[in-house]
């Protein structure tokens, strides 16, 4: 008997975005825009409740799990030292990329002034404030309010104090730590399988009240972002790998090609990683170093989902009228950057980490459904990025290392 095979999570979500687009228009020709608004879009409502639900509890329990596994950098010394400073420095060039990237795209992105799509912008806050609020004052308050960098913050300090604690009581920890992160996981997974739903009916209402104004400025987000992509990957790693890793940077992406390919077409860093592996150790990185820094940097080095976090919250900004100030700017940085230590390897990681993007600037999570339904077209190229960034900094820590 022939079984029917379900079309994955990506296609169902574009198939969504196909159908909400007709019902949209539709919707809007016939002049129920106000229908669409009140009994369609509080089923996307729900999708987005769930969303936040479980941003925190993911982030919280994902990054002290990461801290909790890095205790092999110990045992690696300086190679993990190095790892992570490149990691975190590359994913903060990403974010500017897209930043940039995305104020220069700025006027061509549309600005939607509807009921579904409004918003006030809050006043800009000083720089000290911020640097403050980076830091929380009580234990339950980040959670409940929300509140992103404070979180991060909270599961950086609990995290490397579960090691250095050690002994029986941090094995305890850890594996309760480990479990709850598994259970999280798990109902992202189940959450997520409501994407379709959720898109269909938070983009319809915002289709019939727009027209097709919308529909047309996503070409120029995705083209925005892959410019992006590529400028980070020809700059930064050419100029990486050159400089630090000895090696010529045609010589890099020609040896990166099988894994580059993999990557685009399967959208999976951690499916990458046997290609990776056996392309960095063609190109002469030592399997002692690849062996460690690979699997490492799909954990926590996530350049590509930086760029598009950059460009998809000015993009979703625009649509709101506003621009975002320095600060904010400032603020997506830092989240971003902290965020991709914990939400690498989560499925949507790019959907999740953006939601926590557009909570710590006060932006609306509305904003996520008008490019969730290109969100695996994104993904494709962000993937590349992410996995060129893991073999660059194989290639670099080896080389160091070599020298010494």
């Amino acid at each position: 008997m022939k079984q029917n095979k379900q079309p994955s999570l990506a296609i169902q979500i574009f198939i969504a975005l196909v159908l909400a687009i007709f019902a949209g228009l539709l919707l809007g020709f016939a002049g129920l825009s106000g229908f669409a608004a009140s009994y369609i879009k509080p089923f996307g409502t729900i999708f987005l409740n769930l969303v936040k639900f479980i941003v925190v509890p993911i982030v919280l329990f994902s990054i002290m799990s990461g801290i909790i596994s890095m205790k092999d950098i110990r045992k690696v010394g300086s190679i993990g030292l190095k790892t992570i400073v490149y990691y975190l420095c590359t994913t903060a060039f990403a974010i500017t990329f897209g930043l940039i990237g995305g104020s220069l795209f700025h006027g061509l992105f549309p600005v939607v002034a509807t009921t579904d799509l409004t918003y006030e912008a809050a006043e800009a806050t000083p720089f000290m404030s911020t640097l403050v609020n980076i830091f929380p004052s009580n234990f339950i308050a980040p959670m409940a309010e929300a509140n992103m960098l404070q979180v991060i913050v909270m599961a950086l300090l609990l995290g490397f104090s579960i090691i250095l604690v050690g002994g029986e009581d941090a094995e305890r920890v850890t594996a309760g730590v480990n479990s709850l992160n598994n259970v999280f996981m798990k109902a992202m997974e189940l959450i997520l399988k409501l994407s379709p739903i959720g898109v269909f009916c938070l983009l319809a209402p915002v289709i019939a009240e727009n027209g097709a104004a919308i529909i047309g400025s996503l070409a120029m987000v995705l083209l925005c972002a892959y410019l992006c992509y590529f400028i980070h990957a020809v700059v930064v790693y050419s100029l990486a790998v050159k400089t630090l890793g000895g090696i010529s940077p045609v010589t890099f992406f020609k040896g990166m090609l099988p894994a580059i390919m993999f990557a685009f077409s399967s959208a999976s860093s951690v499916g990458t990683l046997p290609i990776n592996l056996e392309c960095t150790e063609k190109l002469g990185a030592s399997k002692e170093v690849a062996s460690f820094v690979l699997p490492l940097g799909a954990t926590i080095n996530m350049d590509g989902t930086a760029i598009y976090q950059g460009v998809c919250a000015i993009f979703i900004a625009a649509c709101y009228g506003i621009s975002l100030t320095f600060p904010q700017m400032l603020t997506i940085v830092l989240t971003a950057t902290l965020a991709s230590i914990g939400t690498a390897g989560v499925p949507g990681a790019g959907m999740v980490m953006l939601a926590m993007v557009l909570t710590s600037v006060g932006l609306p999570v509305d904003g996520i459904a008008l490019v969730a339904g290109v969100d695996r077209i994104f993904d494709m190229g962000r993937t590349v990025v992410n996995i060129t960034g893991d073999a660059s900094c194989t290639v670099i820590v080896s080389n160091m290392e070599a020298k010494k």
